[in-house]
């Protein structure tokens, strides 16, 4: 294992995983002018800045209608609920993935089927959706991790085939593409999350539903109103889940910059891609049917948790996503046990995988420094 490295001028840096209020500081002006209208206007919940995030952000992904809630859960959840499935009914769902794809599944009274990963892409494996399949699968509900899209022909052409409704779980993947067409705009929904570290953050929860399907897009809307089409008319057993209007404004600022964000996370990408070596790191894949927006840059060590205490020591700050499969949590262990065997390719990833810096506010010197630090461990 490397040793810390003594600083020598300027080459030795404190390199953080994320500084948020780094990333937002070029947008402060603009928050400040639109919190500034927000107050003045008093129209706090619902209104003109929601209205037209959800027209802009639409148009961006590609789709119909978009639909502002108030978390990339709650996305989930609702799209699963207006997609009117019977209750219990088997979803597909990758066996890696963040716990709120699986907790969505769970609070919709649906039932959990974990489907390996690809082990290089991270994304869920698609060509494991046949054996998994029974008469109670109603659904498939991806993941695109880290900001790679998952294989949407295959997977796209196997719902069509089966029958079976697609949600998207878009929560890192604002902006990427498979073959030239944004996540979120395949499915029967998108889902996405606006946490404020995504590459397109608010400054607090936030989420939206993107489809083209109106009658679905009508009842989320219901939905995230106490299931109101009409007030204090209740349709639906609903959430209260409204985008707030403060974040919707400024997600439409940080929107009209998401080409720049996406740029400068794709430059830092590839300094690391190139740099790194690859004889001791696995790196992400590239292919040209892959636009990547890179909201987490992965890589796999063998020995990642001395490789994490290393980097710390040298004064760069590292994440795990996700240190603990879903099978082992504790809350899902009477859900998922029966699975247990099925999912080693899940469980050795979350041993091997550490994300490295690679934020809005970070700089390419920063990203020099993790390399040059990286390679002599």
């Amino acid at each position: 294992m490397g040793k810390k490295i003594e600083k020598k001028g300027d080459l030795y840096m404190n390199v953080a995983y994320e500084n948020l209020a780094k990333s937002n500081a070029i947008f402060m002006s603009d928050y400040k002018r639109a919190f500034s209208d927000f107050v003045e206007k008093g129209w706090y919940v619902l209104g003109e800045q929601v209205k037209s995030f959800e027209e802009e952000f639409a148009s961006f992904i590609g789709t119909k209608y978009c639909i502002g809630v108030a978390s990339g859960l709650d996305a989930l959840i609702i799209s699963l609920e207006c997609l009117k499935l019977p209750k219990g009914s088997d979803v597909l769902v990758p066996s890696n993935t963040y716990i709120a794809s699986i907790l969505a599944i769970v609070k919709a009274g649906l039932h959990p089927v974990l489907i390996e990963p690809d082990e290089k892409t991270c994304n869920i494996n698609p060509d494991l959706l046949e054996s998994k399949l029974t008469p109670k699968t109603k659904a498939v509900l991806v993941v695109h991790l880290y900001g790679k899209s998952c294989e949407m022909d295959k997977i796209c052409n196997f719902c069509k085939k089966h029958n079976l409704k697609l949600v998207e779980d878009c929560a890192q993947s604002h902006g990427a593409k498979f073959c030239q067409k944004m996540t979120g705009s395949f499915g029967d929904a998108g889902a996405f999350s606006f946490y404020p570290t995504k590459n397109l953050g608010a400054l607090g929860d936030a989420g939206a539903i993107c489809t083209n399907d109106k009658e679905l897009a009508d009842m989320a809307r219901a939905w995230r109103n106490y299931g109101s089409e009409k007030h204090y008319h209740n349709k639906y057993t609903g959430l209260n889940s409204r985008l707030d209007e403060i974040q919707a404004a400024f997600l439409r600022i940080k929107l009209r910059h998401i080409d720049e964000i996406t740029e400068k996370k794709r430059r830092l990408a590839s300094l690391y891609l190139e740099g790194l070596d690859i004889n001791k790191f696995q790196l992400p894949v590239v292919d040209d049917k892959y636009f990547d927006v890179y909201h987490i840059f992965q890589i796999q060590a063998n020995r990642r948790d001395e490789l994490k205490s290393y980097l710390q020591d040298n004064g760069i700050k590292t994440e795990i996503h996700y240190p603990i499969a879903p099978i082992s949590q504790e809350g899902y262990k009477e859900i998922l046990n029966a699975q247990k065997e099925k999912t080693e390719i899940a469980e050795k990833i979350a041993n091997s995988v550490l994300s490295l810096p690679i934020s809005f506010g970070a700089t390419e010197d920063e990203v020099k420094y993790v390399i040059d630090v990286m390679n002599k461990f």
